[in-house]
């Protein structure tokens, strides 16, 4: 009975970082392009060591890619709001100053005239630099990335110039893994690793945002299920400790 107790345990032990996984999608639901990752799962590996080589460890198994299915495109009218499209991705340029990527399209202008997301990540130009606007400038960013800026003092039907071209991958055919601070990564790869041209056009919907593409229902289901596996397994190891106490107690000498 100890080696089914044994193996309850550390079932037990292993889901609480697939109910992590869960909890994290539901704190996440109206994040701006918040992205799911692949279910966790489970699989059973021999535990080794002296008076454990029958015993079975199931073990969590978490290939945190990204799913990148779309989430709800919502109309803002701000300028500088982008929604990206298709399963493309925005380079920026994280706190410790490595090339990653987001799905977060809700740009600003900081304090020192960069653009940045809402998150405060540096957003990246086509060359890998960041996008600086001018002072007091309008900024508008066109469908093929452009940003344009134009002075507000000029007439209105004077064009605005191009100060830059956000750094949009498609990565259609490339898988991302999130990072530690929220941001993605080419999965395999060296931080900072560029991603190679996807099959389509890399582009953005101005004025718009996306959200996060979590179904609450679905990830409220899951983690129901969740919560009746954990119940089933606390309930192995009472039945297994009264399945050996009652062994115990038929051994006993009769008076």
């Amino acid at each position: 009975m100890d080696r089914l107790a044994f193996t309850a345990a550390a079932a037990i032990t292993e889901q609480t970082l697939a109910r992590q996984h869960m909890v994290n999608e539901l704190a996440n639901m109206s994040t701006v392009g918040f992205k799911r990752s692949y279910d966790m799962a489970m699989q059973s590996i021999t535990a080794e060591g002296a008076g454990f080589s029958s015993r079975i460890q199931p073990q969590a198994i978490s290939k945190d890619v990204i799913r990148l299915d779309g989430g709800t495109v919502m109309a803002t009218g701000r300028s500088l709001d982008v929604a990206i499209n298709g399963k493309a991705v925005l380079g920026v340029t994280s706190t410790d100053g490595t090339q990653a990527y987001t799905r977060r399209g809700d740009l600003r202008v900081n304090a020192r005239g960069v653009l940045e997301t809402g998150a405060g990540h540096v957003v990246r130009g086509e060359g890998g630099a960041p996008i600086n606007v001018p002072p007091g400038f309008v900024v508008t960013i066109n469908p093929d990335g452009n940003v344009v800026a134009r002075d507000p003092a000029l007439p209105s039907t004077q064009r605005g110039q191009t100060v830059g071209r956000l750094m949009l991958r498609d990565a259609s055919n490339t898988e991302l893994i999130r990072r530690m601070d929220g941001l993605f990564d080419v999965y395999g790869k060296p931080i900072g690793t560029d991603i190679p041209g996807g099959p389509a056009m890399a582009g953005v919907t101005p004025g718009a945002l996306e959200g996060s593409n979590v179904t609450a229902v679905q990830a409220l289901v899951r983690l129901m299920d969740h919560s009746r596996s954990f119940e089933q397994q606390i309930r192995i190891i009472k039945e297994s400790r009264q399945i050996d106490e009652s062994g115990a107690t038929m051994l006993r000498p009769t008076t």
